[in-house]
């Protein structure tokens, strides 16, 4: 039935995802290592972290590469139908994979914690947001915004090109910024992806669903070599490429909203961000003991590995709920 051959593929494209990860992490780490790609870590966090200083990163590549060479196999192959929605959420991951690539090197090469300056990275994110918005509105885009059981139907026009810029560069700020804890990002990425596999897969866009399900197997071999203690970091090359990807499945399913609640724990980091950065202008004193707020909960004592399973556990609830809300909206 057609159900069993949407499982068969999906659970085809988690293995070979995990497979290809797992197996490039095992030249790509001690490789990494050998080359001195060694991670560089801010004077302002804890004690715990400074252990860390000289760990290797651009460890995104681990993921990235084999979602991106079985995506081409499955291509190649047929078992999978190329589609312009594929070829947005492509063009999007490695636009956002080369930005923040290109952070990481450089800040290697400057043996500090700076790579691109902020300007420069925004610049870069909303160039792939309006190659994405264009991209999308040649394909015959829509530019409303349907929640069709709430009954929203909200016609946008061109705002819904600055919608998307603010999904965009929101959502690979926000992986970012969550990117501070071994494990963190990637678990979450995984678990949020996995939500945004099955939804894609139940409404219609099977492509995404099978590019997402390899994009999650290889979140999780990279697991292998990035929870505590991490043997490798994703750095920026991994977290731009995973938040850009994640706003951008969500544009193309039509599944902006759930965006919100998947990705709550993402939101949550960035808000408190704000927030505190607000406070200290404001109010001259903090908001959190440091943000964002994996760091307040280390400030207060907590283990790394506790946070990281807090993080994971809210983020599973807030990713069944978005299965949830996806699916039956």
């Amino acid at each position: 039935s057609d159900t069993m051959l949407m499982l068969t593929k999906s659970m085809f494209a988690i293995m070979i995802g995990f497979l290809g990860a797992v197996i490039l992490g095992l030249f790509l780490v001690p490789a990494l290592k050998r080359w001195k790609v060694g991670q560089r870590i801010s004077v302002f966090v804890g004690e715990n972290h400074r252990k860390k200083e000289g760990t290797p990163t651009m460890g995104g590549f681990i993921f990235i590469i084999p979602t991106l060479l079985a995506t081409l196999f499955l291509l190649a192959t047929d078992r999978m139908s190329y589609t312009s929605n594929l070829g947005i959420v492509l063009v999007v991951f490695i636009g956002y994979a080369i930005i923040g690539f290109l952070d990481d090197y450089l800040s290697i090469k400057k043996k500090g914690n700076e790579g691109l300056t902020e300007f420069q990275k925004l610049v870069a994110q909303i160039i792939i947001a309006l190659i994405f918005f264009y991209m999308y509105m040649k394909n015959g885009g829509q530019t409303a915004l349907v929640v069709s059981t709430l009954g929203i139907h909200i016609e946008m026009g061109w705002v819904y090109g600055l919608f998307i810029l603010f999904i965009l560069v929101g959502a690979s700020n926000a992986v970012n910024l969550t990117d501070g804890l071994d494990g963190l990002a990637g678990g979450l990425s995984a678990i949020a992806f996995i939500a945004f596999s099955l939804i894609s897969m139940v409404v219609g866009f099977e492509d995404m669903g099978i590019f997402t399900f390899i994009l999650t197997g290889a979140l999780l071999g990279f697991l292998v070599y990035n929870t505590h203690p991490a043997k490798i970091f994703m750095g920026d090359t991994g977290s731009l490429a995973l938040g850009g990807v994640m706003g951008a499945i969500a544009i193309l399913t039509h599944r902006e909203l759930t965006l919100a609640v998947v990705a709550g724990v993402f939101i949550a980091e960035t808000l408190a961000d704000i927030l505190q950065v607000f406070w200290i202008t404001v109010f001259k004193k903090k908001l959190f003991l440091m943000a964002p707020l994996h760091h307040h909960f280390e400030k207060l004592g907590w283990e790394e590995r506790d946070i990281v399973k807090l993080f994971w556990v809210v983020g599973l609830i807030l990713a069944m709920g978005g299965i949830f809300f996806g699916v039956w909206l």
